[in-house]
């Protein structure tokens, strides 16, 4: 291993979940033989023979854990050696949860999709197998987006896979916006938005004028993130806590006199669900979720750029495949082979189409699938013109454990709570360095 953690590091970069320790079986990714991790439970239906079994814990439900099981299906068939498993584990936090109890027990899959947050509780645990030693034969880490590959690599080496990335969107009801006189585009600024709601309250929904915008009750802070730097401040500076100065501090004052003084926005439970339904005229959502918003709503809907304020600021999120280091290696070799199936031009296009993440690769962005859905759905090419502008999360966030939850935390308060984002975020700050502080050296090591 890489470093030596004490036992509550480990529980601590787990999130909470109970982590094995020590990891010396992981080898810093030499990992397999005798003292390496044992599969979970299952086996290799008749029809696929006596294959190489390999085993990948993923966290889609829906419409996207329909087209994963597609795309694994399709590689099945594809060969006749490997034989892939797709095991359900919930959320991203319950896959990392339950891989960490795994670990304990010494039994885990082969390979993981992890969140941009969940992969590097693991790499800093020294529980993933580094890449760069499986790529060639047909794929270079050079044919990814070099903004998304970029952010699974640390100390060139790559540890994490693109597969499932998003970044948010701004979207918009042209319907109620042509009704309200406004122009057929999102806003530039918060602030022009701001300026649109008397017109937008002149539109009726069944009786009702709609909210101008809603704010989600979990998880909030991944959008609150480009908040930030769209105010002009961050999270973190490094692992240095600036959540409770300047733009950060703006940023929270504005959605709270959206909401509390001019009563234009709310929290929800799901504001997706309200935008469909016509209760809030914008809404600012993943772009994984555009492919449902156009299946479900009853209206024709809009997609642009995040607004700016001071600047433009916006994160990438979502998830992608990691190989776990300490299993054998005829199994990691074998994983690693849908990594190479899953980045093929036409299937990495096919699983954007099917799911409206964005493309992973180069290649995909100008597959025939690709370029279809760009005519028909203008909207999801949206997304890809953003890219280029967008960029990765502050440290804390993606590092420090808990650190989504204390910051989604203090936003509650504020959007139910009509606290002053100063108050708020003065609270979460000390409760972020308080994290941060207990992980600093193990991450100091691992950057």
């Amino acid at each position: 291993m890489k470093t030596s953690l004490s036992r509550r590091s480990l529980l601590g970069l787990a999130g909470g979940a109970l982590l094995a320790g020590p990891l010396a079986a992981c080898g810093g990714g030499s990992g397999g033989g005798a003292g390496g991790f044992s599969q979970p439970e299952g086996k290799v239906p008749a029809q696929y023979g006596k294959r190489q079994r390999v085993v990948i814990w993923f966290p889609y439900t829906g419409a996207t854990g329909d087209a994963f099981t597609k795309l694994v299906g399709k590689f099945n068939d594809s060969q006749q050696n490997i034989y892939l498993e797709a095991q359900f584990q919930g959320t991203y936090d319950e896959v990392a949860q339950k891989l960490a109890a795994g670990m304990q027990a010494r039994q885990v899959p082969d390979m993981c999709i992890f969140s941009e947050v969940t992969w590097r509780k693991f790499y800093l645990n020294d529980a993933l197998e580094p890449l760069n030693g499986y790529f060639g034969n047909g794929l270079a880490t050079t044919d990814y987006v070099d903004t998304l590959i970029a952010e699974g690599t640390v100390k060139n080496d790559t540890w994490w896979v693109p597969f499932g990335r998003s970044t948010p969107l701004f979207y918009y009801n042209k319907t109620m916006f042509a009704q309200a006189g406004l122009p057929d585009r999102g806003p530039k600024t918060w602030a022009e938005l701001r300026e649109w709601a008397p017109a937008l309250q002149k539109v009726k929904v069944n009786g009702q004028s709609p909210k101008l915008h809603a704010y989600p009750q979990v998880d909030g802070d991944w959008m609150f993130q480009g908040a930030v730097w769209q105010w002009d401040g961050n999270y973190s500076k490094n692992l240095d806590v600036t959540i409770d100065q300047g733009g950060a501090v703006e940023a929270g004052e504005f959605q709270r006199t959206l909401i509390h003084t001019d009563k234009q926005a709310y929290m929800a439970k799901s504001p997706k669900v309200d935008f469909a339904n016509g209760l809030i005229a914008t809404l600012q959502e993943s772009t994984g979720t555009l492919g449902s918003l156009l299946k479900d709503a009853k209206f024709e809907v809009g997609a642009a750029f995040v607004p700016e304020q001071k600047k433009f600021g916006c994160p990438t999120g979502g998830g992608g495949l990691s190989l776990l280091a300490g299993v054998p290696k005829d199994r990691k070799q074998a994983a690693f082979e849908f990594i190479k199936f899953a980045a093929q031009a036409e299937n990495a296009a096919q699983w954007s189409v099917d799911t409206g993440y964005l493309p992973a690769t180069k290649a995909a962005l100008t597959a025939p699938a690709m370029a279809q859905r760009f005519t028909e759905r203008p909207a999801f090419k949206v997304a890809v013109d953003q890219l280029p502008k967008t960029q990765a999360q502050d440290i804390v966030r993606l590092m420090v454990p808990n650190a989504n939850k204390v910051i989604y935390g203090g936003l509650q308060k504020i959007y139910a709570d009509n606290k002053p984002a100063q108050e708020v975020f003065t609270e979460v700050a000390t409760e972020l360095r308080k994290n941060t502080d207990s992980v600093r050296d193990a991450i100091s090591k691992h950057i």
